[in-house]
């Protein structure tokens, strides 16, 4: 694997090491959203929020277009979405015995 690979992933992931910007990150990963339902979504003050989305899009991460005077944000590809929902599913593995992920999986019978 080439360093600039190497540099490339690690800027990635230590963007998505910050709390509120990974729960920014789980709030797009289904459909695109604009600063104030982030916002609401992620429980932090509007300016916190639009900080974090502003390091989010210069790391590639995001991109933001303008809905009139609204700016309305988006995962910007595939890669990332999938990367945020595999380390998502594997923390929810990590602190529970049943992920939500899992949910409509049966259950295996105890042998």
């Amino acid at each position: 694997m080439s360093d600039a690979v190497i540099q490339a992933a690690t800027v990635t992931l230590g963007m998505l090491a910050d709390g509120t910007r990974l729960r920014l990150m789980a709030a797009l990963v289904d459909a695109e959203s604009d600063v104030t339902a982030l916002t609401r979504l992620v429980g932090a003050a509007r300016p916190a929020v639009s900080q974090h989305l502003g390091k989010l899009r210069l790391a590639g991460l995001v991109r933001a277009r303008r809905d009139g005077r609204r700016s309305v944000y988006a995962v910007t590809d595939p890669h990332v979405r999938r990367l945020v929902v595999e380390a998502l599913r594997m923390a929810e593995h990590r602190v529970s015995d049943r992920p939500a992920h899992h949910a409509s999986a049966p259950v295996p019978s105890p042998r």
